[in-house]
């Protein structure tokens, strides 16, 4: 059976960890899917235990990136791998809420491009994590969808469903860090196609240090949170800003090989 959702997880060294990722993911999602296990390496710790639980549930596949280092490679690469109509973005860490891929893929299905699991909302909630991040992913969030009507409080977070068609077609630019769920609700909202939101509470990771590097990113936000308060744009303009997603492989960075991490 063709899967309706194809869940992207970028992983590093997450180890044994990835087990309790996955066995809470499975247990909670019901649409038909598949789970995309992305790693930069073949040594990488996290694809011993991907390939045990594939061998009982088919579901489940380890998939070597070859675009380049990093989570937005990762990515990039599990997007394009991807065989259903809706992919949904989630970390290993255990900060978003499986429960929620399911209602985000449901709501793509009813038509909008961008679906964001959102911290900021009614409802939602985020507990933990550093506070400058915190303050800065809020004030985005909040000025972007007042300002800029992108439809969602939390454009920062990485925790999204999105058209797969859309993605293909209006490409992936971003090659570091995770700014590609900014990335993709900005071109969303300068072609004004619908975007949707859920409220999610996120968890600061259990396990392990993040290695989330602000200063280094922080350009890359930049240029998309200024970018979502363009005129309207057509979708031959805005295809034609960046080659498909997977047309140029990427340089590896050996610097961007650090843990994956939700957001902003």
């Amino acid at each position: 059976m063709k899967p309706r959702v194809s869940v992207i997880v970028p992983v590093y060294n997450e180890g044994e960890a990835i087990l309790r990722c996955l066995e809470r993911m499975l247990r909670e999602m019901l649409l038909p899917a598949e789970v995309l296990v992305v790693h930069d390496m073949p040594e990488d710790t996290t694809v011993p235990y991907v390939e045990q639980v594939a061998r009982t549930d088919p579901r489940v596949r380890a998939v070597l990136n070859t675009y380049g280092r990093g989570p937005a490679n990762a990515i990039r690469f599990g997007i394009d791998a991807a065989l259903a109509p809706v992919v949904v973005v989630t970390m290993a860490d255990g900060c978003d809420d499986p429960r929620q891929i399911d209602e985000l893929a449901r709501l793509v299905d009813r038509g909008v491009v961008v679906a964001a699991a959102s911290r900021y909302m009614p409802g939602g909630q985020q507990v933990g994590g550093p506070r400058l991040k915190r303050i800065m992913s809020r004030w985005a969030g909040r000025s972007l969808y007042t300002l800029a009507r992108v439809g969602t409080r939390d454009a920062t977070n990485s925790f999204k469903a999105y058209d797969t068609a859309f993605v293909r077609e209006v490409g992936i630019e971003s090659r570091t860090g995770f700014e590609i769920g900014l990335e993709l609700t900005a071109k969303a909202t300068r072609l004004r196609l619908p975007v949707a939101e859920i409220p999610t509470i996120w968890l600061d990771r259990p396990l392990g240090e993040s290695h989330f590097d602000l200063g280094r990113f922080l350009p890359g936000y930049l240029r998309w949170y200024f970018f979502a308060y363009g005129r309207r744009l057509s979708r031959e303009r805005l295809a034609g800003r960046a080659a498909p997603s997977g047309a140029v492989p990427a340089q590896r960075d050996p610097q961007d090989s650090t843990e994956f991490e939700t957001t902003a």
